[in-house]
């Protein structure tokens, strides 16, 4: 035989439950690192765009249009509606 057979089936499980425990220890060891990562870079552009935003409204304070409506929210278009009769008629 190989020798495996005598090997303790308890002291088998031991080995593999370490090493699933270590192997899942890296994972979130893993995990942490690059949702920091990713959190640091979250952070980081919104630091960009409040400076962003502070700009555009310093250029908008120089050209002096301060109380001019956001190019974000344009004035939505009148819509007329047809009375309730029309569609009774037909």
């Amino acid at each position: 035989m190989d020798g495996r057979d005598t090997e303790d089936p308890k002291q088998s499980t031991a080995d593999m439950t370490a090493f699933v425990q270590n192997l899942l220890q890296q994972m979130q060891t893993r995990f942490q690192t690059m949702s920091d990562s990713i959190v640091t870079k979250i952070d980081e552009m919104g630091n960009r765009i409040e400076e962003l935003e502070q700009s555009i409204n310093d250029l908008r304070s120089e050209m002096g249009v301060d109380r001019s409506p956001s190019p974000s929210t344009p004035s939505k278009p009148k819509v007329e509606t047809k009375s309730g009769d029309d569609s009774a008629n037909e």
